[in-house]
């Protein structure tokens, strides 16, 4: 049999196939084929192509030759650059036009630089060249969330300059809706903000009450938002029958509302993870930045100018001032929320104290006549047209005016954003931004100062509101 596969084997072509056969190792009948084919080698042709000079190793070449591989010396590190980004002016968690450079080393932010002054419009300048009353709605403006406390400021400056005083029951209204503007500013922070964390439930449940306040300005001057109510000398006009029962019902009822929010943010779990220990702020650096309002009482100053510097009817009125003890967010969130109940407080009192009498100084020259007297008084007639064609007269002098308004300063603000989110992650930037509620058109225009010398009239508003 061996010697047919050997013939069949041949006559297929393969002369170089070799049969072994071991009779030992293998059974009768079986056989081992082993193919050994003859070695490669190339032909001249292949090999004149690779012919010319041979590089050999030198100064030159030996430095792209990456070294070998040595795991007993640790490899040379790298210098990386940290990553520089751009938050704003166009996010949605800036809420407005607000620019921050943050410098990243990955996720953590190791430098922050505000940009502020995108939304300069120059009210300043357009206000130089209007009357006082004229230059009233200009600050409803200013910060479109606090909008009667703004008119509240500017009234009593130019009541200082005057040396008037509103009545006693046009005090009691500017504090009842200064108190009810707060509340609209508070909600919108506190609301917000969860809204920026993830926590979509309060801002809907607390802009319905909002939408009720809104209303009760529109009651009251005809606006929702910019009312331009709050006038130097008193209020525009006074409150209409049945307003007074109805913000009292709605009194009654919100602060159900505040323990509901309470009730989803207080103890929440996420909540307090993003919240607290983020945007912490020492009582030292927070008087040496500026820092006032909410942002001041949450790192523990007891400061409230309702209190240590009262204006209007405020010496009148019993309230708390919520402090924190860390001043993180978490702080600042529970002394907002405070505040709201604090607010309810005053304006049950003020509707309570609430007198009888005019909405308005007795002075034809400051505000204007009834239209009953215009019809029977040619002189009320002339007060009228001369009021608001050429406005008031003001005398030669300066003035300083403040009110604990619901904001900080923004501009001391943006200046301690870098402190407070330095160290912190990219994510934890919204959190701080949140919960300091900067509204970029007010961080050109704080403090008020009122000056009218030599017959020229300047008003400057380098930071409107020392909040």
């Amino acid at each position: 049999m061996a010697a047919t596969v050997l013939r069949s084997l041949t006559k297929l072509g393969r002369p170089s196939t070799k049969l072994i056969l071991n009779n030992n190792l293998l059974s009768p009948g079986c056989a081992i084929v082993q193919n050994r084919q003859k070695q490669w080698q190339p032909d001249v042709e292949w090999t004149e192509q690779f012919a010319g000079a041979v590089m050999y190793p030198t100064a030159i070449n030996e430095k792209w030759t990456p070294p070998p591989w040595n795991d007993k010396d640790a490899p040379a590190e790298k210098d990386v650059s940290n990553l520089t980004i751009n938050f704003g002016p166009q996010h949605p968690a800036a809420h407005g036009v607000l620019r921050l450079v943050l410098e990243l080393s990955g996720e953590s932010v190791k430098k922050c630089d505000p940009h502020i002054g995108l939304l300069h419009r120059g009210t300043e300048k357009l206000i130089e060249y209007k009357t006082y009353l004229q230059a009233l709605p200009y600050f409803d403006r200013l910060d479109y969330v606090s909008m009667m406390c703004n008119e509240q400021a500017y009234s009593l400056a130019v009541e200082k300059l005057l040396n008037i005083q509103a009545p006693p029951r046009a005090q009691w209204i500017r504090v009842l809706y200064g108190e009810m503007t707060r509340i609209l500013n508070h909600i919108m922070g506190v609301t917000t903000h969860a809204l920026d964390i993830g926590a979509m439930t309060p801002f809907f449940w607390m802009f319905e009450e909002r939408e009720k306040m809104f209303e009760f300005y529109e009651r009251v001057s005809g606006a929702r938002m910019h009312a331009a109510y709050v006038r130097p000398g008193g209020v525009h006009q006074d409150l209409p029958v049945g307003l007074m029962d109805d913000i009292y019902e709605w009194c009654k009822n919100f602060s159900i509302r505040i323990d509901e929010v309470e009730e989803m943010l207080t103890n929440n779990r996420i909540w307090k993870n993003r919240t607290v220990d983020i945007g912490v702020i020492s009582a030292e650096d927070a008087l040496n930045y500026g820092f006032s309002g909410v942002m001041l009482r949450g790192s523990g100053i007891k400061w409230d100018l309702r209190k240590s510097q009262p204006y209007d009817k405020y010496d009148e009125v019993e309230f708390d001032i919520p402090i924190g003890s860390k001043g993180d967010c978490y702080d600042r969130y529970l002394c907002r929320v405070e505040e709201m109940r604090q607010s309810l407080r005053i304006m049950h009192q003020a509707l309570n104290k609430m007198p009888e009498g005019e909405i308005k100084v007795d002075d034809a020259k400051i505000a204007p006549p009834k239209r009953s007297e215009m019809k029977t008084s040619m002189e009320s007639l002339i007060h009228h047209f001369k009021l608001y064609t050429e406005g008031y007269q003001v005398p030669p002098g300066s003035t300083y005016t403040a009110v604990e308004a619901p904001k900080v300063r923004p501009h001391h603000i943006s200046a301690g954003l870098d402190k407070m989110s330095k160290g912190h992650m990219l994510a934890d930037v919204v959190a701080i931004i949140g919960k300091e509620v900067i509204i970029d058109q007010e961080s050109r225009f704080r403090r008020a100062i009122l000056e009218y010398k030599n017959m020229n009239f300047v008003l400057s508003l380098f930071s409107f509101f020392f909040f």
